[in-house]
Order: structure tokens, then C-alpha cells, then sequence
């Protein structure tokens, strides 16, 4: 089976482009033949980086190459906006490409919001209708589907992937922390992500934990959110416990990541605005536990993973983190849900998902044929 994903993808800096990667290795692993088309900026092998956001003519550069590459099924990764303006129309007329090629299309829609605007109302249900099927992380986002646009019998849940990783024990020595508690702020500085919110509450945690450290480890993108970003370290330069936070600015290449997770023993996540978070994937692979906001996907890892708190209010983020750093009991108790969740949801099992929805929508019924490559000395 020759599958060609339509994503964003490393080094290009986007979540969307690591989950894209991690994917399509996974299925790399089960034989089959992987082919990527992406944005400008990424690469490696077989990746055709060949459309820009700002592109007006993403659908016929996509077709194009897609064309040309033969895949016995397009797998879509959709985030608007990935897709040039008004929202990435044009992926629809991409699909619709295919469609008219026999090409059968497989969409993941990373983001849904039950009340989507007049516009991303009108892209999904484009997508939905003319996908040969679509792919949701959560069970809520299916049922939101088809409560506003139908078409059950071609939505398919399959969970946010997670690594099979292994601990770094010298993480903390390695960041100069040795000793600390440490709480985890990781991600891209935005106003939805709430960091402030944890810089403001982190000196009621140092009253009860002295030696706690806030290690806050990210970037911006460029010069977005320029005025949040000036608020958001005149916070920090101006904390009274700001010798307690250690910042980490800038975009870490994986292993480097994994380190700095590993030094965590909470990863805090208060966001008001979002779905799945790939942040919170990466740091479940390393079974630490997590205090979230009360948004309704983490509520439900909490739920099922038995691995984080949620937070309602403020007093909830200040006493679950602290329980979480003085409880050794507790602590022992997250990170051992989380181990045993993980199980089912480490990228090999979650690449045969993929597999098993590929072959309901592929023209061939190729069965159990497997790709063979030798790279060229």
C-alpha cells in the first residue's frame, strides 16, 4: 500500500508536522510505502515540500505532485489555516481533485469546535461530505460531526498517538536543577495556553515547597502575539520568587525535548482554548503527570488515563500541583495509571488503526502485500 500524507512536517516547527512524522514512521514499520507532501521548510526522505501557506495555487501544486506519486490513498492532516486563506479553502477543491481521480481521501481533522463559526461551518462539512472517511481523536468530536453535519458511517475515532520512551535519570543534573521539584510550562507562548496564569500562582506553590522550579520551555512564532509576549516575561522579571524559574527559550529538536520532559514532575496545562495536546502526548510518554484546566479533551484523559488533575479555579492549580510534588504516594500512583494506559496508544498500535481504515476505502484490496526498500550505497 503506497499512502501519501498532505501535512505540515519537521524541521518545519508545528505540532501538526511532528504528529505527522510519528505517524507515518509508525507505518513505515508495518511495510507499507510512505510518501509525504508538505509545506516549504520540511524535509527528508521522500518529502516534497512543495506549497507555501500564502500559496493561491495549493490545490494544483498538491494535485500535481500527488498525481505523479500514484498513492493508493491521500491522507489529509487539516488544521485551518495550513491550507492558505479563508480558513485553507482550497483543500476542498484538492479533495475534490481526487475525487474526481478516484482517489480515495482520508481527512484527520485535528480541530473541531461544536459551535464553529459560518466559515469553518462550511469548510468541514466540504470536507466531510467529499472525504472517503475522517479521522477524530475523541469520541465528543465524532458525535459533534454528526450532530451537525451526519455522515456516521465514515467517522472513525482513533486516538492521539504516544511514544514508547524511556526516561532520561540525569535530566535535572543536566539543567542545572538537581533536588528541585519541578513543575513543567512547555509550548509556544500564547494567550490561550494561560502560562501567566501559573507564573502569577507559583509563588503561593514556593510558600509550602522552597526548593520548587517552574521550568518553562518554549518559543514564539515569529513576532505573533508580540504585546502577549512582553507581558508574559515582565511576569516572570518581575516575580518575587523569580529565582525559582528557569527559562528555556527556543525551538528544542527532539531528543533535547525529551530531556527537558524528563525533568519534570508535574506538566501543568492551563489552557482555555483547544483540543488534543501534543505537549501532553509527549510528556504522557514519560508517565508524568499532569494538572490541567477544564477543558473538556483533558478532562477526559484525566478521566481515562488516571493520570492528571483537573483544575477548576486557581486554588485547585496551587493544591493539586502541591500534592502532586509532597504525595511520593500519589505521585507514584499518576505515573503508574499513565504506564498502563499508554499501552494501547503507543504509534505502532495507532498506525494498524490507520491501516485498518486505509483498507476500507482503497480501490485495491492489497491484504497482506508489504513494501521492500533497500536505500541505494
Amino acid at each position: 500500500m503506497r499512502i501519501c500524507y498532505i501535512s505540515t512536517y519537521p524541521p518545519t516547527e508545528c505540532g501538526i508536522a511532528t504528529y505527522t512524522q510519528f505517524l507515518s514512521n509508525a507505518v513505515k514499520e508495518c511495510k507499507k510505502e510512505v510518501l509525504v507532501i508538505s509545506q516549504v521548510g520540511a524535509s527528508g526522505e521522500k518529502v516534497f515540500p512543495v506549497f507555501s501557506p500564502s500559496d493561491s495555487d495549493i490545490s494544483n501544486k498538491i494535485f500535481h505532485i500527488a498525481s505523479k506519486l500514484t498513492p493508493d490513498v491521500i491522507h489529509i492532516q487539516h488544521e485551518f489555516g495550513l491550507y492558505g486563506s479563508e480558513h485553507g479553502i482550497q483543500i476542498i477543491d484538492f479533495i475534490l481533485r481526487c475525487k474526481i481521480a478516484d482517489v480515495p481521501v482520508v481527512t484527520t481533522l485535528h480541530t473541531i469546535n461544536e459551535n464553529a463559526g459560518r466559515s469553518e461551518h462550511i469548510i468541514l462539512e466540504n470536507i466531510i461530505k467529499n472525504s472517503s472517511a475522517i479521522i477524530v481523536h475523541e469520541e465528543f468530536q465524532k458525535n459533534v460531526i454528526i450532530k451537525n453535519f451526519g455522515f456516521n458511517d465514515k467517522i472513525f475515532v482513533i486516538a492521539h498517538g504516544v511514544r514508547n520512551c524511556n526516561h532520561h535519570p540525569e535530566a535535572k543534573e543536566l539543567l542545572n536543577i538537581k533536588n528541585k521539584k519541578v513543575i513543567l510550562l512547555a509550548g509556544y507562548f500564547r494567550p490561550t495556553k494561560r502560562f501567566d496564569k501559573i507564573i502569577k500562582l507559583f509563588p503561593e506553590v514556593v510558600k509550602k515547597i522552597e526548593n520548587a522550579v517552574l521550568l518553562v520551555a518554549g518559543k514564539m512564532r515569529g513576532l505573533e502575539y508580540s504585546d502577549y509576549q512582553e507581558y508574559f516575561f515582565n511576569l516572570i522579571n518581575n516575580s518575587p520568587v523569580k529565582k525559582n524559574i528557569h527559562i528555556l527559550r527556543g525551538q528544542f529538536p527532539q531528543n533535547t525535548f525529551d530531556i527537558i520532559i524528563s525533568a519534570a514532575d508535574v506538566i501543568v496545562l492551563p489552557y482555555e482554548k483547544g483540543a488534543q495536546s501534543g505537549i501532553l502526548a509527549q510528556s504522557s510518554a514519560f508517565n508524568i503527570p499532569a494538572v490541567t484546566s477544564d477543558l473538556l479533551s483533558f478532562k477526559l484523559w484525566n478521566e481515562r488515563s488516571g493520570g492528571g488533575l483537573t483544575a477548576y479555579n486557581d486554588k485547585d492549580y496551587i493544591r493539586h500541583i502541591n500534592n502532586i510534588l509532597t504525595d511520593k504516594k500519589l505521585e507514584l500512583k499518576l505515573k503508574n495509571n499513565i504506564k498502563v494506559y499508554n499501552k494501547d496508544l503507543f504509534w505502532s498500535e495507532i498506525a494498524k488503526k490507520h491501516l485498518l481504515v486505509y483498507e476500507q476505502v482503497i480501490n485495491v484490496p492489497y491484504g497482506e502485500a508489504e513494501y521492500f526498500y533497500i536505500p541505494e550505497k
